[in-house]
């Protein structure tokens, strides 16, 4: 009752909805910015700087940048692929090698965190797996090489136990007493209360697996397969490559080649789906942020 009273008068003080207010549009104008940039040419930027509102709108930063629909959303829809098909195997993978680690009847479950916690402070680098992935796994030019490299995360793994440890082990004993098997419990009971945790880790494994552009520039050269993040990425470095032989003195027309629009459009294109997307998995990634940290 105490603390709810506490709530309520603190609800009650219009200065605290006022600094929130102001801190939400504090981070609101940056992306403002980006979309008002985007839709402004390069000749308005240079003659009036950033605007909040731009002065004319000019889709010149889109059109240059669908030029090429068809390998646009391709690239969109290899993304999209990778995303759910690397997030779903993650979540299996992550929560597989977790709830193994709370198990207190497992011998084995301190030597197998001690591995996954080494993972954590130690990395092979960049050519072991590079060997790994085109000399032993031969995933190379495959939606494997953007997948699996990204399959198992040791934070993750590690942020996962320390949810999964604030489940009551007997609801274990209980289930194997009505007869459940392993995969049973682990399918019907764990990961259904493991919901906000999963949530939060899956949200990260969907950020991790949109973003990445480096898998791409290392394991894929069919252009059927290059996700929507190396192909923006390409675009970015077609016209800086132009800009710097202007810049040099050989003639490149850049008039039909926006620079600073464009550089804006391609982190809309990128951000945008997954700026909508966030705002569902909001209660449970903090509440999924919250108990594993305390469990942890």
């Amino acid at each position: 009752m105490v603390r709810k009273a506490n709530i309520e008068k603190a609800g009650n003080q219009p200065w605290i909805i006022i600094v929130f207010v102001v801190l939400s549009l504090l981070i609101l104008f940056p992306l403002l910015y980006v979309v008002s940039v985007s839709l402004s040419s390069d000749g308005d930027i240079a003659r009036y700087g950033y605007l909040l509102i731009p002065k004319n709108i000019s889709f010149q930063a889109y059109d240059y940048i669908f030029r090429t629909p068809k390998e646009l959303l391709q690239s969109y829809m290899i993304t999209i692929i990778v995303t759910t098909g690397g997030t779903i195997l993650a979540l299996l993978l992550t929560s597989s090698i977790a709830y193994v680690m709370t198990r207190k009847d497992y011998r084995y479950s301190r030597l197998t965190t001690f591995f996954v916690f080494f993972t954590l402070l130690f990395n092979a680098g960049l050519v072991p797996s590079y060997i790994v992935a085109t000399n032993v796994l031969h995933i190379q030019d495959t939606i494997w090489a953007l997948i699996l490299p990204y399959g198992v995360s040791a934070w993750f793994t590690m942020l996962m136990k320390g949810f999964m440890d604030g489940l009551p082990f007997e609801i274990i004993e209980s289930a194997k007493i009505d007869g459940s098997g392993e995969w049973g419990i682990f399918a019907r009971i764990i990961l259904p209360l493991s919901k906000p945790a999963l949530a939060t880790v899956g949200l990260f494994y969907a950020l991790a697996y949109w973003n990445d552009w480096w898998l791409a520039m290392l394991y894929i050269q069919d252009e059927k397969l290059v996700p929507l993040q190396y192909y923006l990425q390409r675009i970015m470095t077609n016209i800086e490559f132009l800009t710097k032989n202007m810049q040099a003195g050989i003639n490149v027309d850049m008039s039909a080649i926006p620079t600073e629009s464009a550089r804006m459009a391609i982190a809309i294109l990128a951000a945008g789906p997954m700026l909508f997307a966030f705002p569902f998995f909001q209660k449970y990634l903090i509440k999924g942020m919250t108990v594993g940290s305390i469990k942890g």
